[in-house]
């Protein structure tokens, strides 16, 4: 129940930019720090940020709070974390051959579309950028172009975006590429291209390695290019994708990945296409084709089919990363990474690169903070020295569905103590399990065990965490 009360509390966090609590803290601690660890699943990191003097101090870091309802209760908070010192840890690794600082990647979107932006992201810690794809190619965007379907108070579970490539000209983009590399040449920097033309995607890959790129990802997977033969058009088309590779590779010594397209049933077979043309990795997910209808994101009354991001995207992610970690070659991750346990589900499935956008457009580039400090207090935990060694340690968990026992169950158990008689549970098993769970006049839940198939709906539903799982028995 405590922890229940830090993820709630943490969640409650406006993260604000110079946040007012932490100035206010007269012993010069960090609350908004430690406060945002817990926000991203480093809550292990996030007694850092909070001393022994907190937990009974006048608290004037609670009175600063502008938080629109009411403080947050950070001594409280202060109360029931443990203290914890910084972790360190080797967090390189080896992709296609470039060696980075950290697995930790901008992706191809408008977080990577300026040497400022990127300048700071590095300043910061972010390992490399995969810069906002160039082309010949100008586009005229729309206004507005996102929106973000929300749900019980988040503020979104997912985004819809429009952003097309970079409207910089080519030459202003490649004068940006020479910057960041004399003054950062130990970060990465990935030259996204698109091309309309054979001619032009030979050209993008020549001129991008001239101006100092360390990578060249090619863009086969938009959702929503305005201009014909180019984006997911091309992902979807197995010679395309072969020969604007080859293309590609012919204009380059660097190495080149393929960024694939997930409007697709199956992405290994346009995936084997760009290895066939000489490939060197692959890059997935962009953006899923979709709808979204809320009337303040339309342009004069219209919409359009565009690209859904963000956390709502990363179980589609995995699948899609599962089937390319078949295929034997380097695996750039993204779609819905936010803290490092979500990199950790990429890196287990074979990843060993991670791309971040939606993310970094809702919090900020701060979030690098928690995904290399949790990463390094995982490593520490499992006994890892290096981050490969993390790499598709889950691969052999993935069978096929026939392979799955059903011959046993796992029952749900019910803690007494943790329930406050909700009823959540009951609703949830009435109208939308098996109806094996009984209200009493106490409030508290009953299993029926004839009932029960074990689906732990009701596990998922409880808001407390009252309900955990029994050992594994023999179906009766």
């Amino acid at each position: 129940m405590m922890q229940m009360f830090i993820l709630e509390e943490a969640a409650r966090c406006l993260l604000c930019q110079n946040a007012p609590c932490t100035a206010a803290c007269s012993g010069g601690y960090d609350p908004a720090r430690g406060i945002r660890a817990i926000r991203f699943d480093n809550i292990e990191g996030a007694g850092a940020f909070f001393a022994e003097s907190c937990k009974d101090c006048s608290a004037p870091c609670e009175d600063s709070c502008i938080h629109y309802d009411f403080p947050i209760r950070i001594r409280r908070i202060a109360r029931q974390i443990p203290k914890a010192g910084k972790e360190a840890a080797d967090l390189s690794i080896c992709f296609c051959g470039v060696r980075c600082e950290n697995p930790f990647f901008l992706s191809s979107s408008v977080v990577a579309s300026g040497y400022e932006m990127i300048a700071r992201a590095f300043d910061m810690g972010w390992a490399g950028a995969v810069y906002k794809t160039i082309g010949f190619y100008k586009p005229d965007e729309v206004s507005p172009r996102f929106d973000a379907p929300r749900k019980d108070g988040t503020p979104f579970i997912g985004f819809r975006n429009m952003e097309q490539i970079s409207d910089k000209s080519l030459e202003e983009n490649l004068e940006i590429f020479r910057r960041l590399k004399k003054n950062y040449p130990n970060k990465i920097l990935v030259s996204s291209i698109m091309g309309q033309t054979d001619a032009e995607w030979t050209e993008l890959a020549r001129l991008s390695e001239e101006a100092g790129a360390d990578i060249i990802e090619c863009n086969f997977s938009c959702p929503h290019m305005s201009a014909q033969g180019m984006g997911s058009d091309v992902g979807e088309d197995l010679q395309l994708v072969k020969r604007y590779t080859e293309l590609a590779k012919l204009g380059t010594k660097l190495p080149v990945l393929a960024k694939m397209t997930p409007n697709i049933a199956h992405i290994e077979i346009p995936a084997k296409a760009a290895i066939d043309g000489g490939a060197d990795g692959i890059a997935a997910i962009n953006t899923i084709k979709s709808i979204t209808t809320s009337h303040e994101s339309e342009v004069c009354g219209k919409t359009a089919v565009s690209g859904y991001s963000g956390k709502a995207v990363k179980p589609i992610a995995l699948r899609f990363i599962s089937e390319l970690a078949r295929l034997g070659v380097p695996l750039s991750g993204m779609g819905g990474i936010e803290s490092s346990a979500d990199a950790l589900d990429f890196l287990a499935l074979g990843c060993t690169n991670l791309q971040v956008t939606t993310a970094v457009m809702q919090y900020g580039y701060r979030i690098i903070d928690d995904l290399t400090d949790g990463l390094a207090r995982h490593m520490q935990a499992v006994g890892a020295q290096s981050v490969s060694e993390l790499v598709g340690t889950e691969l052999e968990k993935l069978v096929p569905a026939d392979g799955l026992d059903r011959k046993t169950v796992v029952y749900p158990k019910f803690d007494a103590e943790r329930c406050i008689g909700c009823g959540r549970c009951y609703i949830s098993c009435a109208d939308g399990g098996h109806g094996a769970i009984r209200f009493g006049d106490d409030r508290k839940p009953v299993l029926d065990g004839k009932k029960c198939v074990g689906c732990h709906l009701c596990r998922l539903v409880c808001p407390t965490g009252a309900i955990s799982s029994a050992k594994r028995t023999p179906k009766l």
